[in-house]
């Protein structure tokens, strides 16, 4: 499996977490990464047949940012509206993106107990982040589970660090697709019956 990872921080060489992510995903097997900061310049630019070529050279696409004013930076949106074209990613013959997984990679300033209901912002993770699963939904793509660091803007390096190894397994986990887990599950199931009867 190849893993394409679309990171969009304004200056990621400041970036606390995401530089950190983005430093163990380069060194990641059969992962390519790439700084859309740093590739659309000032002006936001893309060569777009490049960028769709690399999005159909792999079978995860991956969307790594900083969780500001409840969407991305504003690279990511650019780099989505060239791109993601009418033709290529939807629309008549718009198709080229079926099959593959995606997902999202955030993090956040603020702590987990924030993001439910009743807490400080109101809303889980799962609703701000409708908008990139309707874009999976819309291209085809098969939307899989986020990865999400909350408490990012207070914690020490340790903290930081313990994000790691837990973002590099959730990512290159070849069965984060909910259809492959739960075909295991069932599997399992099937093989020792005794198993459905535990949790029935």
């Amino acid at each position: 499996m190849k893993t394409l990872v679309l990171t969009a921080h304004p200056d990621l060489g400041k970036s606390r977490i995401n530089r950190l992510w983005f430093d163990a995903l380069s060194d990641a097997e059969s992962v390519t990464t790439r700084d859309l900061t740093t590739i659309g310049g000032a002006t936001f630019t893309f060569d777009i047949e490049a960028e769709q070529a690399l999005l159909l050279a792999h079978d995860r696409i991956v969307f790594q940012f900083p969780f500001y004013w409840y969407s991305a930076p504003p690279v990511l949106k650019a780099w989505m509206d060239q791109v993601l074209s009418y033709g290529f990613a939807y629309g008549p013959g718009g198709h080229k993106l079926a099959g593959r997984e995606f997902l999202t990679l955030v993090s956040t300033g603020g702590p987990a107990d924030s993001y439910h209901a009743g807490g400080y912002n109101n809303y889980a993770m799962d609703e701000f982040l409708k908008p990139f699963q309707q874009t999976a939904n819309l291209t085809g793509m098969t939307y899989l589970r986020p990865f999400v660091a909350h408490g990012m803007a207070v914690a020490d390096a340790a903290k930081l660090e313990a994000t790691v190894p837990d973002m590099l397994a959730h990512l290159t986990d070849p069965a984060l697709d909910p259809k492959i887990k739960q075909a295991r599950i069932n599997k399992a199931l099937a093989e020792d019956p005794s198993k459905a009867a535990a949790v029935s």
